[in-house]
């Protein structure tokens, strides 16, 4: 688990279609169990199941379970408190500040392949 001071530093998403729950751990810094008890408390989040109910997240899960995390941990709601943060009609800028949050990591990404491929 990160510590509070590096709680920022998230690792960027990789361009996967589908991520397993030990990918969606690492990647938000929370523990496999958390993620499947936050499964119980927010009805946004639900991966797609496979063979065996094993879960399979999508980017948006990956990205919603990154903005619980913030509310949690950060913002310090409750779980009720973030549910119900979620699940009010969101304010333009806070959309705008997410959709730029998104671009950037997706130019950090798409930089990092176009250096490999120029490098190799």
């Amino acid at each position: 688990m990160l510590e509070p001071s590096q709680n920022n530093e998230l690792p960027t998403i990789p361009g996967k279609r589908y991520f397993t729950i030990g990918e969606v751990s690492e990647l938000c810094a929370v523990k496999p169990h958390v993620l499947r008890y936050w499964e119980q408390e927010f009805p946004q989040l639900s991966p797609v199941k496979r063979r065996g109910n094993r879960r399979y997240y999508q980017r948006d899960d990956v990205v919603l379970i990154r903005q619980i995390r913030n509310l949690l941990y950060e913002d310090g709601y409750t779980i009720g408190g973030a549910r119900q943060k979620l699940s009010e009609p969101a304010d333009d800028s806070v959309l705008a500040k997410q959709h730029q949050a998104l671009i950037q990591d997706m130019i950090r990404e798409l930089e990092a392949v176009l250096k490999l491929l120029s490098d190799g």
